[in-house]
Order: C-alpha cells, then structure tokens, then sequence
C-alpha cells in the first residue's frame, strides 16, 4: 500500500545531532513574556480558530477577551456551534472563516486535522497568512504539507484548554511553548508571541522551541507519566487495595482523591515542599518504595515508548487507529466507564458539592 499524508506515511522534521544537540537547545530555550509581545499586530488581523473543543473554546474566549477580532469555524450546525454562539462568538462554516482570516489556529483533533487542512484550508486561505498549531504532530509527522507562502507557527499552551481558560480568566496564564516552522513573511515570530500572550501565556511565559521537541516531548509525558503511567497506577492501586479486601471508597480516598492534594504541593513548591508537608512516615515510604514501583525495567520501558515516538512508530500506530474507525480508544472508554474506581468515584464526589461548583470541565458549555 501506498502511504500519503493524513493516511499513515510518516516523515520526521530533521533532528538536533548529538553532538551540536546542547549548545543548539540553550539557545534555543528563551522565554519569552508579555513585555516582549506586540499586540497591536495582532488586533490588525482577522483569526479563525478552527474548533471549538478544549483548546479551541479556550483560544477563541481569550483572544476575544483580549480584543481581538476572532472568528469560529465550525460544521455547519455541529454541537458546537450554539455554544460558540453562547459566548458571544461569530461562527461561520470552516472553509469561510478560514478564507475570511489573516491567521487559522487549526484546533480540532489531531487525527481530523490533515483531511481538513486538504479538504477545506489549503485551496481557500488567502496568501501569505499564517497557519498556527497547538500541538506539532501533523508537521511533525507529515501528515500536513503547507503551502509555501503561508507562515507556519506553534502556540502551545503547556496544560488542558480548560486550564487555558480558567487561569486566564482568574488573572493568570498557562504557559506556552512557541515555535516557527515557516516564515516567508519574516513577522511569524512576532505574530506567534502576540497570539501567545493574547491567550494568556505571556504571562506565565514563552518558551521557544521546535516542533520537533515540542511533538515528541508532549507525546512521551502524555504517555509515560501524566495520562497513562499516572491513569495505570491509580488502577493499579486501587485494584490491589480492593483485592486483598479493603473497601473500594478507602481505596478511592488513598489511591484517587489524594492525589490531588500531592501534585498541588508540587506544582506551588516542588518535591522538596511535598515532602516538607507529609510525614517522615510518608516521606520514608516514598523513598524506599517509589524505587520498587518505578524501577529500572520501567525506566527502560518509558526509554522503549520514547523510541516509539521518535522513530514515527507511535504516530503510524494512531494514523492507522484512527482510518479503521478508533476502535481500541473506544473500547478502553467503555472498560474504564465500567471500572469501579469511576463508578465509585462518581458516587463519592456526589457527596462533596464543593467539588462540583469548583468543576473545571462543564461538558454542555465547554
């Protein structure tokens, strides 16, 4: 069979070398904030963020929020659609907005992205604009060739789009990763930082990558730590605590609900203010058997799973996933919505209101 883009062919962005990779990332790593952003460039433009899911409903607010002249794309009459409105948001079908705009922030789905880009982007937007990501998978891979005149850019923002709009709302900013891909205007650094600190980052700070690094290092902490090596040890916890007996709600509390209340301390104050804050009982436990946990053979298998990534395997993989209809992603849905640890978790955070108003994710808004 023959591979094409979007159908599963991958091509990888050229590689730092070992040898010139350290000089070449310090460079590379400068942090950018909003005194180093131009707005008014921006409020120039006409964008289109194209989505309306996590990231999107959280670019489109906050642009919107931020003065600027943005526009929605969206399928025709797709569930999205009254919720942009809702917003106070102009909506209109992807291939207008996207011919009406100056810069399309393409924010569906990765695996949707290559056949819109083909279908509905390429042949209508104007020349010379800019075409900007969230995430470099589709450039990354080759699953999008852009057209030459267009200015390629990422703004990435480093957390779920609900966080994106939530932190900005609140006065704060998730930060960013920001990288040039294709610049024959010679503004599309200055056109990403403006977008970037439109959308919040900017305060938090800008950091200057590649799509290379920001691709690969996304996948991998998605994958080894915080959605798959975190989600399998919560299971995992909970199910041998519930095995050798114990109630399934102490299970919950221990293994679950905790967890929260640990990665806050570290994300305010790191591991050191973490173990500041538990017992030398705890602190103890965690340095003589986190190692048993998370040992050499899993180390070595989250080095595998980033080969995976590097070498084009993992995106092959989930190209492929995708053309026979997703249906690995939709029968682990199915097994974890059955799981007892989400069943018994439902009916606990039912007894804790305050969690609920608190909620981040309000699925019938954003």
């Amino acid at each position: 069979m023959k591979w094409r883009p979007g159908a599963g062919r991958i091509r990888l962005l050229p590689r730092l070398s070992a040898a010139n990779s350290g000089k070449v990332r310090e460079r590379l790593m400068k942090i950018y904030y909003n005194k180093d952003a131009n707005l008014r460039v921006l409020k120039k433009l006409s964008i289109a963020v194209i989505g309306y899911g996590s990231q999107g409903h959280a670019h489109a607010n906050n642009l919107k929020d931020s003065g600027m002249n943005v526009t929605v794309g969206l399928r025709k009459g797709g569930a999205s659609w009254k919720k942009a409105q809702r917003a106070g948001l102009p909506v209109a079908p992807v291939a207008e907005a996207a011919a009406a705009a100056d810069l399309v922030m393409l924010l569906v789905p990765d695996e949707l992205q290559a056949d819109m880009y083909r279908d509905q982007l390429a042949g209508k937007m104007r020349k010379g604009a800019t075409l900007a990501f969230a995430h470099g998978f589709n450039i990354h891979y080759h699953q999008i060739e852009p057209r030459p005149d267009l200015d390629v850019v990422m703004i990435a923002p480093k957390g779920p789009g609900h966080l994106v709009r939530s932190t900005y709302v609140g006065g704060g900013g998730v930060p960013c990763l920001l990288a040039v891909h294709q610049n024959p205007s010679r503004q599309a650094k200055k056109l990403a930082l403006a977008y970037g600190a439109a959308i919040g980052g900017g305060r938090a700070g800008m950091i200057e990558t590649t799509f290379c690094d920001e691709t690969e290092t996304d996948l991998f902490g998605e994958q080894a730590v915080l959605c798959g090596g975190l989600v399998e040890l919560v299971k995992a916890g909970y199910d041998t605590l519930t095995e050798a007996g114990y109630a399934p709600e102490m299970a919950y509390f221990e293994c679950l609900h905790e967890l929260k209340l640990i990665v806050d301390l570290m994300y305010e104050g790191g591991v050191a203010d973490m173990f500041y804050s538990i017992s030398n009982t705890a602190e103890y436990g965690a340095i003589s058997r986190g190692p048993q946990v998370i040992d050499a053979a899993a180390r070595q298998r989250m080095k595998t799973m980033l080969e995976q990534i590097r070498s084009g395997e993992f995106a092959r993989e989930f190209v492929l996933e995708n053309k026979a209809g997703a249906p690995t992603l939709k029968r682990s849905r199915t097994r974890m919505s059955e799981h007892s640890l989400e069943q018994v978790g439902a009916r606990l955070r039912g007894m804790m209101p305050w969690i609920a108003k608190r909620k981040i994710v309000d699925r019938g808004r954003n």
